[in-house]
């Protein structure tokens, strides 16, 4: 089975979600992968050391903007000699592959967390508590998974062959121009590419004390994060946020400082490695799904803690 993966690209950077898709899919079989863009041509050799054994390259300035209609004007030309395309999710990649399913009259599966060799699709349903197998009815097989599913795996190969993509703009995917785009301010790792996130809930009081989350998080060499009604006030942006109506994540730690734990959170950290819990409230429901719950005041232990990271690091 031949299969073609899209790789986004931000910053110079082939994203981790992207890179780890391509890991598994070349695990499966014969696997190429598609970079659509303006300068992206240097990204090549990093597809072929993470799996890849040809790079399709959409090199051009009309490519530059993280628009999706072109982007599925390049991927239509090449889906029709692959059995199946995957996405790693995001916003980009969710609208190029919605786009690119309606253009090709294709079946599309999305938020997977696994795939078989034989192409069956694994999905979590009834609030992620049981994995359901989907399948397709014809090809390509249109594939969106869960940010975090995979690891990238950049000794998979040695080395890829670069091939030019020969394309077209339809008419109505140069209709919209960006005008401008907005760059979240971020110090270090994303929510998406962490190892380690600490994350704030109401629980923290007010956003000014959502340094306490960014100090431990600094300390830890880790991202922030934050609840939907963290957001939703207004204490910090939306890019941070983890959940149902945000973004999924699987850290190998997940600090949860004042977040009681309700269901739309639980789906969007749930599948964390380790999950620690700091609460005042000793019956909040993320103590019964968390590796290590710590019961007292953010206030009073977040701070002891960075303290002793630091210490631990610098000795």
């Amino acid at each position: 089975m031949s299969t073609l993966v899209f790789l986004e690209h931000h910053d110079g950077e082939i994203q981790k979600g992207s890179l780890g898709v391509l890991a598994k899919a070349a695990s499966l079989g014969d696997t190429d992968a598609v970079l659509v863009g303006e300068g992206v041509r240097g990204l090549a050799a990093d597809a072929g050391r993470h799996g890849a054994q040809a790079v399709h390259v959409a090199d051009d300035a009309s490519l530059a903007a993280p628009l999706s209609q072109p982007r599925v004007d390049v991927l239509a030309k090449l889906a029709a000699d692959y059995d199946a395309v995957l996405f790693a999710n995001s916003v980009l990649a969710a609208d190029v592959a919605a786009g690119l399913a309606a253009r090709l009259d294709a079946g599309l599966n999305w938020d997977l967390v696994d795939i078989t060799a034989d192409f069956v699709g694994k999905r979590p349903a009834l609030q992620d508590s049981v994995l359901v197998d989907v399948a397709w009815k014809s090809t390509p097989r249109l594939a969106l998974f869960r940010s975090g599913s995979f690891d990238p795996d950049p000794g998979a190969r040695s080395a890829a062959e670069v091939r030019d993509v020969a394309f077209e703009l339809e008419d109505f995917s140069t209709a919209a121009t960006m005008v401008e785009q907005a760059h979240a301010e971020a110090t270090g790792p994303s929510i998406e590419d962490a190892d380690v996130i600490v994350a704030g809930g109401r629980g923290l009081g007010a956003p000014e004390n959502f340094t306490l989350a960014e100090e431990l998080a600094r300390a830890l060499g880790g991202a922030v994060g934050a609840t939907r009604a963290v957001v939703d006030a207004g204490w910090y942006p939306y890019s941070a946020q983890i959940g149902q109506t945000g973004k999924t994540v699987s850290p190998k730690l997940y600090v949860a400082l004042g977040i009681s734990g309700a269901i739309q959170h639980k789906v969007g950290m749930q599948s964390s490695s380790v999950i620690v819990a700091i609460n005042k409230d000793a019956n909040a429901p993320i103590f019964e799904f968390s590796d290590l719950g710590v019961v007292g005041d953010v206030h009073e232990i977040v701070p002891k803690l960075t303290e002793l990271v630091q210490q631990r690091k610098s000795s």
